[in-house]
């Protein structure tokens, strides 16, 4: 029997082919595919909305502001007590008003402490919620991870300047148009240069005061002290107010670039505030 493919050769196999005809159709036969395996991917990175913990950081730095204006007023009285001690001497003032004027100087620093740690805590959080933010707008622009958002406060002497660099980062990633010219010209990060510049001066002439008041003797010397408590009051309250118009600046440009649709970015979760946790 010929095959039944060519008509020409012997079968020699039970399909009536013969065995040129079997190796023509298995070297014409393609290769079986591979059966596809799906990629898992993972979830969609999301910015979440900072703006219920700017609420919070607000509302905090406010309560600063209250607190080192009842500094100021005791400052003020204590510093116009010892003025009269140091011209009209012991006899001119009661030294139970001093020692009243005194106990509110210390209960303006006992009040003042938990707000600014219970304000830290807080603006941390917010910090680092903008940050991971920034990693979803342009993750590209950002020089250090997530993790240095918290990281650079805690590093001596270098947290003068680290923590200021992740904010421009994020500052940065926050604009309209990240890599655009004339938008980094529409938003430009002055307040953010000057909340920071008012912050570092608050903070070293705030310790420079404390110290020359804890060594200060005699009426003259400690009146001198006062004067430089007020200053380091008035830099402090001048760097909250700068804080607040910074939060309430970036806070405004992520929440715009996250609800700006696909030309911003995907709809920010809104959640509430988590204060006090990290």
């Amino acid at each position: 029997m010929l095959c039944a493919d060519c008509g020409t050769e012997k079968v020699t196999t039970g399909e009536g082919l013969c065995d040129g005809c079997v190796i023509a159709a298995a070297k014409s036969e393609p290769p079986p595919r591979a059966q596809a395996v799906p990629l898992s991917a993972g979830p969609a990175a999301v910015p979440r909305s900072p703006v219920g913990l700017s609420y919070a950081v607000t509302a905090l730095l406010c309560a600063i502001v209250a607190a080192d204006c009842f500094s100021l007023f005791v400052s003020f009285r204590a510093r116009g007590q010892w003025g009269a001690l140091a011209s009209e001497g012991f006899s001119y003032i009661a030294t139970a008003e001093l020692e009243r004027t005194e106990t509110l100087l210390v209960r303006s620093s006992q009040l003042y402490a938990p707000v600014l740690v219970v304000t830290a805590v807080v603006f941390l959080v917010w910090f680092f919620r903008v940050r991971r933010n920034a990693e979803v707008f342009a993750p590209d622009l950002q020089r250090r991870g997530p993790g240095w958002a918290i990281g650079t406060w805690f590093i001596p002497f270098a947290n003068f300047w680290m923590p200021r660099g992740v904010a421009v980062d994020i500052w940065a990633a926050s604009r309209r148009d990240p890599y655009g010219l004339e938008t980094a010209k529409r938003e430009p990060k002055l307040v953010l240069d000057l909340w920071w510049t008012a912050w570092v001066a608050s903070l070293l002439y705030g310790r420079f005061a404390v110290k020359t008041y804890e060594k200060a003797e005699g009426p003259a010397a400690i009146r001198d002290a006062l004067d430089q408590l007020i200053v380091a009051d008035l830099l402090d309250i001048t760097a909250a107010v700068l804080a607040i118009l910074f939060v309430r600046a970036l806070t405004r440009m992520q929440h715009l670039k996250g609800t700006a649709g696909p030309a911003g970015s995907a709809d920010l979760t809104t959640e509430r505030p988590v204060v006090g946790r990290m």
